[in-house]
């Protein structure tokens, strides 16, 4: 019996944190971190399954700016019913990614969904988490730092003394 290995302590995480999802081109994707659901959820527009159990679809990276997107094609990896958070069911396409949380990168299995009136474009959910992570829900962005807003530029004021 091999020696037991030392237990590597977990990586804590925010509420909300960014990820990255290489294979794709997408970085800096806002992702909530949810431990109430189980499965993971991405929003995406332009769904359109393709034959021998393909899919193609956009990637909405920013909620405002809707320009800003990346066209996927991939494999489905299974179709499942999932129960979203209003309690209703719906059958959804299951694709499967590697993706990075911080030093982390994992396959994680997403849901591709409409999330559009919800603020985050994705959702991680207890199966992405399990294992190395602890989530502290008072903080958020603890493995990226969150870009500061650029400021506007001033328009300088005259005051009549020169």
């Amino acid at each position: 019996m091999p020696p037991p290995t030392p237990k590597q302590p977990p990586l804590v995480i925010g509420w909300n944190e960014y990820v990255d999802i290489p294979e794709w081109g997408v970085k800096r994707l806002r992702a909530k971190v949810d431990t109430g659901a189980r499965s993971s959820a991405l929003h995406v527009e332009n769904l359109r399954e393709l034959p021998r159990e393909r899919v193609e679809f956009d990637v909405v990276l920013h909620r405002r700016k809707r320009e800003r997107r990346v066209h996927v094609r991939t494999r489905i990896s299974r179709r499942g019913r999932v129960r979203s958070s209003n309690g209703e069911y719906s059958n959804r396409i299951f694709v499967t990614v590697p993706v990075s949380i911080g030093p982390v990168v994992r396959e994680i299995e997403l849901s591709l969904v409409d999330r559009q009136k919800m603020i985050h474009r994705m959702l991680l959910g207890r199966t992405a988490l399990s294992g190395p992570f602890l989530v502290d829900v008072a903080h958020r962005c603890l493995l990226t730092r969150e870009r500061k807003p650029r400021a506007k530029a001033r328009s300088k004021k005259r005051t009549g003394l020169s």
